[in-house]
């Protein structure tokens, strides 16, 4: 039986460097996580670190079906003490290297995103949610707690909403988890593709180098005292101006505003 595969493909974006597609490919099991898939995906956003030219990623689940319907079922039950943790460490390898990632990662949330598939999508850095998607984090329904990076949720979602989810393991709907501030984008029936490309479309249009600090800011951001972090801003803007990216995008701005003011004339 197939485990599932993990695929990446690149798309480039004229002059402007070029986007990785993550594919979570198991649709015939809702994508649901094997061991060794999980090993798969920790491994294709290792390998995206070093890739040249990279603005942004986007991760998805095959089909239309789900992003990723949680960890494997059957290989769950089948866990021992030992293998528990190297699972789940497989698992927070994942989000951290999503975390990580020198540029941002988009979520395509198609579908079911549920256990192990919503703490991946509260590790990325910006949700992109069809309407007829569905959450849930359904762990102490199956005997274990939800660890690793549930511990985002608060952050996102508040703690109220977090204990809720985990403590009955009960689902909601794309526009309950757009209320309670996981989403990002809630995306019109079959228009999920259309938001995805206008939120790339807006992080390559911008400065890479100014991109890439400001992900490295905003991670620091969740640790750091306020004076710390601001601190960290002063340092981060002083650096920026070590290369020309702020002379050449402001000239850019001020050049296109002066050709819609003489259009408007």
């Amino acid at each position: 039986m197939c485990d599932g595969r993990i695929t990446t493909t690149f798309e480039t974006h004229e002059d402007k460097g070029k986007v990785a597609t993550v594919l979570i490919d198991r649709a015939a099991k809702s994508n649901a996580l094997s061991v060794a898939q999980a090993a798969r995906m920790r491994d294709a956003f290792v390998a995206l670190r070093t890739e040249p030219d990279l603005r942004a990623v986007v991760l998805t689940g095959a089909g239309d079906k789900a992003f990723m319907g949680g960890a494997d079922l059957t290989q769950l039950g089948s866990l021992d003490r030992a293998t528990a943790r190297r699972y789940i460490t497989s698992v927070h390898d994942i989000c951290a290297g999503i975390r990580g990632c020198p540029v941002p990662v988009i979520a395509r949330v198609n579908g079911f995103c549920i256990g192990a598939g919503m703490e991946i999508a509260a590790a990325c850095d910006i949700r992109v949610v069809a309407g007829r998607a569905v959450f849930s984090m359904p762990e102490v329904q199956v005997g274990v707690p939800s660890v690793i990076e549930a511990a985002l949720l608060p952050l996102l979602i508040g703690h109220g909403h977090t204990r809720w989810l985990v403590l009955t393991g009960e689902a909601i709907d794309a526009h309950t988890a757009d209320r309670w501030g996981f989403v990002d984008v809630l995306s019109e029936d079959g228009a999920l593709d259309e938001a995805v490309q206008r939120t790339v479309a807006s992080i390559v249009n911008a400065g890479p180098i100014a991109v890439r600090t400001q992900k490295q800011l905003v991670n620091q951001w969740e640790r750091l005292a306020v004076s710390d972090a601001v601190a960290a801003g002063i340092d981060a803007f002083e650096a920026a101006y070590t290369s020309d990216e702020p002379r050449r995008y402001v000239d850019a701005l001020l050049a296109r505003r002066a050709k819609v003011k003489a259009h408007r004339a």
